[in-house]
């Protein structure tokens, strides 16, 4: 059985393998830190060439530690590493962080040795961090498995983050930024290329660990879909917020992100999807990711959208105001008897919303108290940003500043205020002292804000229910592609609801077709070869009369056999024609790492030039098909549009979760479902086009 993180993130005993005397050298760093910052366990050097390393007794090899050994730092040149990690795990040695790079990111013979590392830790269950990584520390403890210079850019005590990266190099920057945003982290691990530990398994461990709450992490790809699912669900369902980087986005960065720790960046928008539908927050730039976690720590969120704006500046209120209003929040007006209160207090001020109380505080203390104290009491917001300018700063105002906000803190211990001020990071500290956020960038301020919502929203949803293949849908193996009718008839049978229709072999047939249909109908080819049967003229619309379905018939014969001579007919579909409803498109993509993931949007135009789609993994239920049929930017179209009726929105959402469940049941024999368009009628919604693509996989 593989040894759990405990040994890797809270060791009582550690063997450096490769030691330094010299404290600069890679060997030699962590042994340096753990020796300063006063690391409780037993700490073994491991050099065959020295008896004495920085003071402590040198082991020629692991085997010769006294010891059971909890976690082994590798620092060793890349053609011993192998012997070095197989003595380990002779050893008994619980974990082992390898330094070490020269493997799968160099090439076949290098992802050959890594192999051998992935079957070691395999079999001996001995966990292995890397290799190719910078390492791992918990800071409360003293441990440093790492040769980053931690203690140089470690400026503030220990606190409720913790940091998981793939790039060690990038890790080590974050760690610095968020350090110098007043992030106050103690677990980080970086995983480097991943033969056994990853990103989404640092991730469990740190939904699980009550002394962290909040979670950022780096990635580049992800190798095993469903761990990450796992540990993305863990931290959901422990209300703990993640803060994602996913890089690799475009096809420059997804070609860079393949040949750094050899990772797979997969399809961005599915990434998108997957952090929607998990609830993690995805950060575009280590900025944002250092002001969203640093905000999360003060453990406040707000509970509805309602946000108050204070400010002595009119034109930044203004500013405010705009921006709170492009993240959705509801920048309402204060209550009329408010405002008449504020008036008599600062006959100057602005009080509708933003709440101008202009420079008219500075003079006296109780206008900004009493005027804060209205607005709170009164007005209900679920937020406040406040912008104070040089307030807290200036020679004649940060004393009685600090006073009317230690005032308002013991006044008010729950309300959640963010503070925007301008001055040095030493002026801020009183301020998050007493629990106010503070930012010197006022929109920043509101972007992080808008984080906090995003994730109360997510906690108040609550945790996410299981979702069941449905039994009785399972396909034998498709060996070939198969025509719409059949994709139809199967998808049908799943539940998903089509339009009627017969697939006949000769025009007699499909003129009793159209005369048990009773209406208009579509004539199209029924054939695998044929994907895109408008390109070939292979469907015609809009027949009323039993002439114009027998001169259709001929048509579509003679229209195949000059088009697509080869492909194979399996017939003629006579369809029932439907008018009205709003064209969307439904589809399923087999994602490498996660397998079966569902695509909904708008059809037409939407769909071809805007991409106004969205992506989930599936299986999920109806309540998470709502929440992708709200976040396509076309929204409103589904609600009618020039007196156009509403669509039946639940019976599209029950058609995707639907089509999402059956989707994993076949995720083995399924690569591909098209379903477009699929038509949202004001009752009901219907398939009136599919295509399915067996899965290539043997």
């Amino acid at each position: 059985m593989k040894h759990s993180l405990e040994s890797l993130l809270r060791p009582q005993s550690v063997a450096v393998i490769g030691a330094s005397d010299n404290p600069a050298r890679i060997g030699g760093r962590p042994i340096y830190s753990m020796l300063k910052d006063n690391f409780q366990g037993k700490l073994f050097p491991v050099n065959p060439n020295r008896n004495i390393v920085q003071g402590l007794q040198a082991y020629p090899n692991i085997s010769s530690v006294p010891v059971p050994v909890d976690s082994a730092v590798i620092s060793v040149p890349e053609n011993v590493a192998l012997q070095v990690i197989k003595e380990c795990a002779e050893s008994g040695v619980k974990s082992a962080v390898v330094f070490t790079s020269g493997f799968a990111e160099t090439g076949t013979a290098g992802l050959d040795a890594q192999q051998q590392i992935a079957k070691i830790a395999s079999d001996s269950g001995m966990r292995i961090l890397g290799p190719n990584c910078l390492g791992v520390f918990n800071l409360s403890a003293g441990w440093f498995g790492t040769f980053a210079n931690t203690l140089a850019s470690k400026k503030i005590p220990t606190g409720p983050i913790g940091i998981v990266t793939q790039s060690g190099a990038y890790g080590g920057h974050l760690f610095t930024i968020t350090q110098n945003r007043g992030v106050g982290t103690n677990y980080w691990v970086t995983t480097g290329n991943e033969v056994d530990i990853d990103v989404a398994e640092v991730i469990k461990f740190y939904a699980s660990e009550p002394e962290i709450r909040v979670i950022i992490s780096y990635a580049e790809g992800i190798k095993n879909g469903n761990r990450m699912r796992e540990a993305l669900q863990a931290a959901r369902n422990a209300k703990k917020p993640i803060i994602f980087m996913k890089v690799g986005s475009t096809e420059a960065g997804a070609r860079a992100a393949a040949s750094h720790t050899a990772s797979l960046a997969g399809e961005d928008a599915i990434y998108d999807g997957l952090f929607k539908q998990y609830g993690v927050y995805r950060a575009e730039t280590t900025e944002e990711m250092a002001d969203i976690a640093y905000a999360c720590q003060f453990d406040r969120y707000p509970n509805g959208p309602k946000i108050g704006l204070q400010t002595i500046s009119g034109g930044i209120g203004v500013q405010m105001a705009d921006a709170a209003s492009k993240k959705g929040f509801d920048v309402a007006p204060l209550p009329k008897s408010t405002q008449e209160k504020i008036i008599k207090l600062i006959p100057f001020a602005g009080v509708n919303n933003p709440v101008d109380f202009t420079g008219q505080v500075l003079n006296e203390r109780k206008l900004l108290e009493d005027s804060m104290r209205f607005v709170i009491d009164e007005a209900d917001y679920d937020s406040q940003i406040l912008y104070l300018a040089s307030l807290p700063i200036s020679e004649f105002t940060k004393d009685i500043s600090l006073e009317i906000f230690t005032a308002l803190r013991k006044r008010y211990p729950e309300e959640l205020m963010f503070l925007s001020m301008i001055g040095p990071q030493e002026s801020r500290k009183p301020y998050e002292k007493i629990g106010y956020p503070c930012f010197e960038d006022h929109s920043l301020a509101v972007r992080a804000m808008a984080a906090l919502r995003y994730f109360a929203e997510v906690f108040k949803q609550g945790e996410q229910k299981v979702i069941a293949s449905t039994k009785g849908n399972k396909l034998a193996h498709l060996e070939n592609n198969i025509s719409e009718f059949e994709a139809k008839s199967i998808l049908s049978a799943a539940g998903i609801p089509a339009n009627r229709e017969f697939l006949t072999q000769s025009c007699e047939e499909a003129i009793e077709a159209h005369k048990t249909i009773d209406g208009p109908v579509v004539l199209k080819v029924a054939s695998p070869d044929i994907p895109h049967k408008t390109e070939i003229g292979g469907v015609l619309l809009n027949l009323t009369t039993k002439e114009e379905v027998e001169e259709s018939y001929q048509k579509l014969i003679t229209n195949v056999q000059s088009n697509a001579p080869k492909a194979k007919i399996d017939g003629i579909i006579v369809a029932e024609m439907i008018t009205g409803g709003i064209e969307t498109v439904l589809g399923v993509t087999k994602d490498p790492a996660f397998g079966p993931t569902v695509m909904f949007g708008l059809g037409g135009v939407f769909v071809e030039v805007l991409k106004d789609v969205t992506f989930r993994v599936a299986p999920f239920g109806p309540e998470e098909a709502h929440r992708m049929i709200d976040e396509i930017r076309g929204r409103a179209v589904l609600d009618g549009a020039r007196g156009a009726p509403p669509a039946d929105i639940d019976a599209l959402a029950n058609a995707i979760s639907t089509l999402s469940i059956f989707a994993a049941e076949n995720s083995d024999t399924i690569q591909t479902i098209d379903i477009n368009p699929f038509l949202a009628l004001p009752k009901g919604a219907v398939a009136v086009d599919a295509l399915i693509i067996p899965s290539s996989d043997k």
